[in-house]
């Protein structure tokens, strides 16, 4: 029965990707693999002096459920620069990663049959999750709007069982980023209805061009205590592997995430959570801008490149590390226009050796995921591939 429940929520929408870019790895040409959410990149030097001083000093004990005293505080100082507002330690969760966030939040505000409002395209985890806890994932198509949802299409796919919105920005896969136009509308939704947002904003670091990150609660300051921000390190940091996040909510909800995360990890990773407080208290944020320019760069040469797909509009891009490609009119062109994105990875992979993320994962069948934190030059080569055979469609 567990295995069976399982397989149903899917996984991270890489793993067959990845499967069988190993299995062409063979083949005579290298496969160039746009699948992973993660970014190439080498430690920042004051987490590998942190997590070295803390083995040094044989760090190796529990830590509170919710993370270090120490962590939490600094967290709450980074949390308030970010939004411009106060929070405290008793507000500050720290987490296995922001999954574990995310996980927490739905476990702890969803009853069985609450309803909970995700745009779509969306990160598969965030249905996953809502599923796991009983609740119902309620779609809201963004494709005829940027993919940035409508507050009316939200609006009417409310009803008297929706608890919360989840509210992505920079979004995974689309990389769209909400304006402050959106995110007032939805802010205000919430508090007239009661709901609470969940907002994931673990691509905060990476918007481009003139758009801006907005934290909701910063643009309508009301909507705090009804909100749990969620982030994380993994991206910001390129430190996936380390398995290190953090939610902000209010103290009640905090409580509750101590109560639940006493029983699922305990508390995160103790090397980690040293290694990210030594970043927090002596980081000068040469690191993180490193990256964003690293990031920048590789979308400049990404968007040169995709530029020349012929049936494909260019992808946005706006924020993230993605670039997202609408499919629908390349559609006809391809075995008789029955075609979705899983045969377009498929054909990619066999022809191109390019392994890419097909938005079946994401809830659109239209649409294929790219990922630019890989090597420049790795990019450039798998780009140039997948547009070729691509334009060669007829």
């Amino acid at each position: 029965m567990l295995a069976r429940r399982t397989s149903s929520f899917g996984s991270s929408g890489t793993a067959a990707a990845r499967a069988a870019a190993r299995q062409a790895a063979h083949s005579r040409q290298e496969v160039i693999d746009l699948t992973a959410g993660e970014i190439w990149s080498e430690l920042a030097p004051t987490i590998r002096e942190g997590a070295i001083n803390a083995i040094n000093n044989g760090v190796n004990r529990y830590t509170d459920t919710l993370g270090m005293m120490e962590l939490r505080e600094a967290l709450a100082r980074k949390v308030s620069f970010d939004t411009g507002q106060t929070w405290r330690a008793d507000e500050i969760a720290a987490t296995t990663g922001a999954k574990q966030a995310l996980f927490n939040a739905t476990m702890v505000l969803l009853n069985p049959g609450d309803e909970v409002i995700i745009p779509c395209p969306y990160w598969t985890t965030f249905s996953a999750q809502v599923v796991i806890a009983g609740g119902k994932p309620v779609f809201v198509d963004t494709r005829s709007n940027a993919y940035v949802p409508r507050i009316q299409d939200i609006a009417a796919a409310l009803t008297e069982k929706t608890r919360a919105i989840v509210v992505n920005t920079p979004a995974n896969p689309s990389g769209a980023v909400y304006d402050f136009d959106t995110l007032t509308a939805i802010a205000h939704l919430a508090i007239n209805r009661d709901l609470w947002v969940i907002f994931d904003e673990c691509y905060a670091n990476f918007v481009y061009g003139h758009h801006v990150h907005h934290p909701i609660v910063s643009v309508v300051p009301e909507v705090r205590s009804r909100t749990i921000i969620v982030n994380g390190f993994s991206k910001s940091l390129a430190l996936t592997g380390w398995r290190i996040g953090y939610l902000a909510a209010p103290k009640e909800v905090v409580d509750a995430v101590r109560a639940l995360q006493s029983h699922t990890t305990s508390n995160p990773n103790v090397i980690a959570q040293h290694a990210v407080l030594a970043h927090l208290e002596r980081g000068d944020g040469r690191h993180e801008s490193k990256l964003g320019l690293q990031l920048a760069s590789s979308r400049q040469i990404g968007l040169g490149i995709l530029y020349s797909l012929r049936r494909i509009p260019a992808p946005r891009a706006q924020g993230g590390i993605y670039f997202y490609l609408d499919l629908s009119k390349l559609r006809p062109a391809f075995k008789n226009g029955q075609a979705s994105a899983d045969d377009v990875v498929t054909s990619l992979l066999a022809d191109a050796g390019v392994a890419a993320v097909s938005g079946t994962a994401f809830g659109d069948p239209l649409g294929l995921r790219l990922s630019y934190g890989i090597p420049p030059e790795q990019l450039q080569t798998g780009l140039t591939r997948l547009v070729d055979v691509l334009n060669s469609w007829k």
